[in-house]
């Protein structure tokens, strides 16, 4: 007996795109109340002015089925045509159960869905999973969510992290589309610099965190972060855009993971990025949001009117592993 398979390959797209804020705004002023820094100091070193905490009973979950209906109506598409559903986090609270079959119960979905890990590269991650099991004919709609709550793993005194790190969630529904709407991914990892960025203590190692924190915090080495992003993932972005068979004069958008204002910039140099192309700096008020930056930035390109819908965009994506991804897009429509 032969096992049958789909014959032909649709293109996928990502054909609607939803996001949650929460609506606490944390200046760096307040940042500093607890931290011993200035406003000037986080600015020069990071670009980063206020970013966004969630509230008291604001959880991760609630984000991101917050992001994931508006995803779904700016996609046109009902809750019961998802046939998977991906969230990429890093700051579920719990290893099990996994938050994406809780996110897909709380829209109506029955659907296969679990989580990723790939720390700030999760999103594009998840966007490759996605348009490979649409393209494949595996599933027909499929819904991405990058979601974090890193407010709740940080050390408010830890001058490497503390006002870096923020909230949000982001999702787009990726389903099948007339023309390739996702190009082919450049992604891969680097285990040996796993250190670079890590969650202190493991959960092997009891429940106190540092200096009497009742739980574990985000720690990263940020100058072996800045000495390896802008260079490495310069090569990654041109490996993208070779695979998409796009030039860098052909971009109208290039939107980075919102990791720090000075990576983006000399990244962006490092590429080689003509004046025409704009550039994502959500960061600037939003704070790193790891797997949530990459939709965070497009909503805000396209609210912004720096982007638009079907737009051709480049994604990269690096954090924890070290891992990273990178895409050539069409930008989708806003919920």
């Amino acid at each position: 007996m032969t096992i049958q398979q789909t014959a032909e390959l649709t293109h996928a797209a990502m054909l609607g795109l939803g996001v949650h804020r929460p609506e606490r705004v944390v200046t760096n002023d307040e940042i500093c109340e607890v931290l011993d820094s200035s406003d000037e100091w986080i600015q020069t070193r990071s670009g980063i002015r206020t970013r966004r905490f969630a509230a008291e009973g604001e959880t991760l979950i609630g984000m991101s089925v917050s992001a994931s209906q508006k995803a779904l109506v700016a996609a046109g598409v009902d809750a019961n045509q998802i046939g998977c559903v991906i969230v990429a986090t890093s700051t579920h609270p719990e290893h099990t159960p996994a938050s994406a079959p809780q996110v897909a119960t709380a829209l109506g979905i029955t659907a296969a869905a679990f989580d990723i890990s790939a720390g700030c590269a999760g999103f594009c991650h998840a966007l490759n999973l996605a348009a490979s099991m649409v393209r494949s004919g595996a599933e027909s709609h499929v819904l991405v969510v990058g979601v974090e709550q890193l407010s709740r793993f940080m050390d408010p005194t830890d001058r490497g992290t503390a006002f870096i790190f923020a909230d949000g969630a982001g999702a787009v529904v990726v389903g099948p589309s007339d023309a390739a709407g996702i190009g082919p991914t450049a992604w891969g990892s680097d285990g040996s610099q796993a250190h670079v960025i890590t969650q202190t203590p493991s959960c092997l190692g009891g429940h106190a965190g540092r200096e009497g924190l009742d739980h574990p915090v985000v720690q990263m080495e940020g100058t072996a972060v800045f000495r390896w992003a802008p260079f490495a993932m310069a090569k990654v972005a041109h490996e993208a855009l070779g695979l998409a068979g796009i030039g860098v004069e052909d971009l109208d958008a290039f939107i980075p993971h919102q990791a720090n204002l000075r990576i983006t910039q000399t990244l962006a140099k490092n590429i080689g990025l003509p004046d025409s192309v704009a550039i994502a700096t959500d960061v600037v008020d939003s704070g790193n949001t790891s797997a949530a930056s990459v939709p965070l930035a497009i909503e805000a390109m396209i609210r912004h009117d720096e982007a638009a819908p079907g737009d051709t965009a480049l994604l990269i994506a690096f954090g924890a592993g070290l891992s990273y991804a990178g895409q050539v897009v069409t930008l989708p429509r806003l919920g």
